[in-house]
C-alpha cells in the first residue's frame, strides 16, 4: 500500500465520519446521513482525478467504499450528536492536511505543472466540506471564517515547493501537512481570516 493510498484511505474516513456527524446533526435519516459523508468525502478527489484525466478512485478501490461504511457505522452505533465541537474540528484540520497532501502528491506523480499541483492540492481538500456545508444547508465554513482554503494554499505551496527541492516526497507531505494544520490552529485561535467585504 503506497503513501498516496494510505492518505486518500485516511483522508476519506475522516471527512465522511465528520459529514455523517453534520448530516446527523441536521436529523436528516440514515440514507441522508450516508450520502452525505459519501459526498463529503470523495467529491474532491473525484473532482481532482477527474481534471487529472483519471478514473475516480473509488471506482477502482473498494477499500474508500469501506471507509466510507466505516465512517457511518461508526455514526449511526454511537448516536450520540452533538454540534461540530474540538473534536471534530480537530479531525476534520487532520483530514484537511491529509486530502491536500494528496491531491498534490497525486498532481506531482502525473507530472502537471508545479501551479496546477498546488490548485488540485486545494480542490482536493476543501470541495467536499462546502459540499457537505450547502446540502446540509449550513453556511459553507470555507467561505467565511477559519481559512480552510488558505490553509489548504500553505500546505499545497509549501509541499510542491519542496519537491521542486528534491525533497523526498514524504518528507515533504509530512512538513506540507504540518502546515496545513499549523496555519488553521493559529487562525482559529486568533480569529484570524481574510478580510471580509463590507458595504
Amino acid at each position: 500500500m503506497t503513501l498516496l493510498h494510505i492518505l486518500d484511505l485516511l483522508s476519506t474516513f475522516v471527512f465522511a465520519l465528520v459529514g455523517a456527524r453534520v448530516a446527523a446533526d441536521k436529523s436528516l435519516d440514515y440514507g441522508g446521513i450516508a450520502f452525505i459523508a459519501a459526498i463529503a468525502s470523495v467529491s474532491g478527489g473525484t473532482l481532482r482525478n477527474l481534471f487529472l484525466g483519471l478514473r475516480p478512485i473509488w471506482i477502482v478501490d473498494p477499500w474508500i467504499i469501506t471507509s466510507i461504511f466505516a465512517a457511518v457505522i461508526i455514526t449511526l452505533v454511537f448516536r450520540r450528536v452533538t454540534h461540530v465541537g474540538k473534536t471534530l474540528l480537530i479531525m476534520d484540520t487532520f483530514g484537511l492536511a491529509v486530502a491536500t497532501m494528496s491531491g498534490a502528491q497525486l498532481a506531482i506523480e502525473m507530472q502537471v505543472s508545479w501551479f496546477a499541483a498546488i490548485i488540485l492540492g486545494v480542490i482536493t481538500a476543501v470541495t467536499g466540506g462546502l459540499l457537505r456545508d450547502v446540502l446540509c444547508q449550513v453556511e459553507p465554513v470555507l467561505l467565511h471564517r477559519e481559512t480552510i482554503g488558505t490553509s489548504a494554499l500553505m500546505g499545497a505551496i509549501t509541499f510542491v515547493a519542496l519537491n521542486q527541492l528534491a525533497i523526498s516526497q514524504n518528507i515533504a507531505a509530512i512538513i506540507g501537512g504540518a502546515v496545513v494544520i499549523l496555519t488553521r490552529v493559529i487562525s482559529i485561535q486568533f480569529d484570524l481570516h481574510l478580510p471580509k467585504f463590507s458595504k
